[in-house]
């Protein structure tokens, strides 16, 4: 009897004790990590210099990282756009960065990450930037995010734009909580650490249900703000005090992931938005030893660190280099979710495959490079990169501005057909294209069929599948 009595006692004290740990989610959580104007080279094994970044490092070793991985576009919000909806920014009518008080945003009738994971049962919020549109419509609350917390556009779009009064004229930059505007920020130095501990404290209320969190840093974009705890900290000035900054904050993260309880249940991708803003010199990154910066289908404008973690579920210390797009994040996390696809065409596709080691083709028969409106400047096809003739901006060897303030840009033309195998040439120097003429036709090709589905500006081909952005109906 006392022997029975034994045995329920320990068995009601086991059941207690499973009653009250935290439940696990059956479906993973996912958290995107994704700076601004962070080049190539600004993480320690990626080859940064005069700084260090011990947490992307150690991210890197834990899981994977990318040598070819592109942001969508050269700028903010085309950028934005791709990440979270799967499609290149021109099929959605976006290009550029949206600027304050816009009458056109990403459409509510477009599905975000976030919109595709609510049906999903997830929890969702975005902390940070947002940049696809400020109005009221469009804001992240109507894309799919139960939280919001952050600024609405680019930190520069401010009455303290080193050009405001001769090429600008801002209004305040005001800070949000879901849909109200809490503050007007005229300091950002503890903006990377609001943000931080924000993410930490959705994880820790979320834990025990799916999350998708998305960590969108203003920073690296100018002006640079840092706070106290990094200022004057590494060789590379303030700059490389906002990497370290960044790096700690994504340390914070997977620190509390661990705490939790639900690091290997939780996928971290870590990305930019695009290359570096050469013009502003000190105060930018670098796209090192690739060839040009942020506003170019170059790959300094595109190609962007990227690393990927999940324990258990992707093996560890490899590195990628098959091409890979951050318009095929939405599809991939689709594929490991279970979530469906959106119901309007989308580009993505997924590279599940790739990040676990099944499979190293790429999905996709190319990438695509527009730029501006709606023009077709590249395609990356294989190890081979080729541009068509177009106009990009360059600083031409001259040194970019001190102080946060940027120099001029000039202007050159691809004249010609260019075309780089990637795999020889990283920094696009050495035009091969009379050498390898079929290679250039099958990339045309390629180029046609795709100026078919969303059109080219240079060549005067009309999209016929792009979508328009949303607008202000007043």
């Amino acid at each position: 009897m006392k022997n029975s009595l034994l045995l329920i006692v320990v068995l009601f004290a086991v059941y207690s004790c499973q009653t009250t740990t935290t439940k696990t989610p059956s479906k993973p959580n996912v958290i995107i990590i994704f700076t601004d104007d962070q080049g190539y080279q600004d993480v320690g094994s990626y080859g940064a210099v005069g700084f260090k970044t011990p947490n992307l490092d150690q991210m890197a070793a834990e899981g994977i990282r990318l040598t070819d991985f592109y942001a969508a576009q050269a700028v903010c919000s085309a950028s934005r756009a791709g990440l979270l909806t799967g499609c290149y920014p021109n099929r959605l009518g976006i290009h550029g960065a949206f600027m304050p008080n816009s009458p056109k945003g990403l459409n509510p009738e477009e599905t975000t990450i976030a919109e595709m994971l609510k049906t999903e049962g997830y929890k969702t919020a975005i902390y940070g930037k947002w940049h696809l549109g400020d109005a009221p419509e469009f804001l992240p609350t109507k894309q799919g995010f139960d939280e919001y917390f952050g600024i609405p556009f680019s930190n520069d779009m401010w009455p303290y734009h080193p050009q405001q009064g001769t090429i600008f004229n801002f209004g305040p930059l005001p800070l949000y909580e879901n849909e109200n505007i809490i503050d007007t920020l005229t300091d950002q130095s503890n903006l990377t650490t609001q943000i931080t501990e924000r993410s930490i404290q959705f994880i820790q209320e979320n834990k025990s249900e799916p999350f998708f969190l998305y960590v969108a840093h203003p920073q690296p974009h100018v002006p640079l703000f840092v706070s106290d705890k990094f200022k004057g900290k590494s060789e590379r000035g303030l700059y490389g005090d906002v990497i370290m900054e960044i790096d700690w904050s994504v340390g914070e993260i997977l620190k509390t992931l661990k705490q939790e309880g639900i690091d290997e249940n939780t996928m971290v991708i870590f990305t930019s938005d695009n290359g570096p803003w050469l013009a502003y010199g000190e105060h930018s990154g670098s796209a090192l030893p690739l060839r040009e910066g942020k506003g170019t289908a170059l790959e300094g404008g595109q190609r962007e660190p990227a690393i990927i973690r999940y324990p258990g579920k992707i093996n560890p210390g490899r590195t990628l280099q098959t091409p890979m797009m951050n318009i095929d994040i939405l599809p991939t996390i689709a594929e490991l979710t279970g979530a469906q696809l959106p119901a309007k065409n989308i580009d993505g596709k997924s590279v599940w495959k790739i990040w676990t080691g099944e499979s190293n083709e790429s999905p996709q028969e190319a990438y695509y490079f527009y730029y501006h409106v709606n023009e077709l400047q590249g395609v990356r096809y294989k190890n081979w990169k080729m541009y068509f003739p177009h106009k990009y901006r360059t600083l031409g060897g001259r040194e970019g501005g001190k102080g946060g303030l940027p120099a001029d840009y000039e202007y050159l033309t691809f004249d010609e057909i260019a075309l780089y195998d990637l795999s020889k040439d990283i920094s696009e120097t050495n035009n091969v294209a009379n050498e390898h003429p079929d290679v250039v036709e099958e990339i045309k090709a390629l180029a046609n069929g795709m100026r078919n589905k969303l059109g080219d500006a240079l060549t005067n081909v009309e999209g016929t599948e792009n979508r328009a952005p949303g607008m202000i109906h007043k």
